[in-house]
């Protein structure tokens, strides 16, 4: 089935155990001093959108983009689920994990979106990452914080997901780094492969 998002795409952190493992000294110091208790999200408005084939412009200043693999469902109502879609949330490497500054996640095409919606079982599903043909990265969500029935549960005692919206569940943790020039790949069975290729921002 191809895909087109039709609503607002809304981005997981800290889903990953090995992440809140990794980052949990950070969640004891100010201005938080505690683990948090709710699921944490930010936006992937639409000016970040790129699709399967897409360049994907990176501007001068940024020397490196981490790679963000996940799966996001797409909503058909709201708490219901339509299906899955390849997902590539590119961002500007940065120390932050709580509140993500716009400017380091809100780059102009720095979210690929995968173009097959599928029923998948995500607890079950496996995405491979490569760049350059060499795969760098294989993400299991078979660790996650919150599985994605419960992530959803959660996120909708606080905000209604509508028709069209999607909700990353969490990427992969370490995040693998590509620079300008480079071809990324994401590939999950049933889901099909979603393919990048970071270029030179113009001007």
């Amino acid at each position: 089935m191809s895909f087109q998002p039709q609503g607002t795409v809304y981005g997981t952190l800290l889903n990953f155990r090995s992440e809140v493992e990794a980052l949990a000294p950070q969640m004891h110091e100010a201005p938080y001093k505690a683990p948090p208790k709710a699921p944490i999200l930010y936006v992937k408005p639409a000016n970040t959108w790129s699709f399967d084939g897409d360049a994907i412009p990176v501007p001068a200043r940024v020397p490196q983009v981490e790679i963000g693999a996940t799966l996001a469902m797409v909503l058909k109502a709201p708490g219901q689920v339509a299906g899955y879609v390849l997902v590539n949330d590119l961002s500007v490497p940065h120390t932050s994990f709580f509140r993500p500054p716009v400017k380091f996640k809100c780059l102009d095409g720095f979210l690929g979106i995968g173009g097959r919606l599928a029923a998948v079982e995500p607890g079950a599903t496996s995405i491979e990452v490569r760049i350059n043909g060499e795969l760098r990265q294989t993400v299991a969500f078979d660790a996650l914080v919150r599985e994605p029935a419960r992530l959803l549960a959660e996120v909708s005692e606080f905000m209604t997901l509508g028709t069209g919206d999607l909700l990353m569940i969490g990427c992969g943790w370490p995040r693998p780094l590509a620079k300008v020039g480079d071809r990324i790949e994401l590939s999950a069975p049933g889901l099909g492969t979603l393919t990048n290729t970071l270029a030179a921002e113009a001007g």
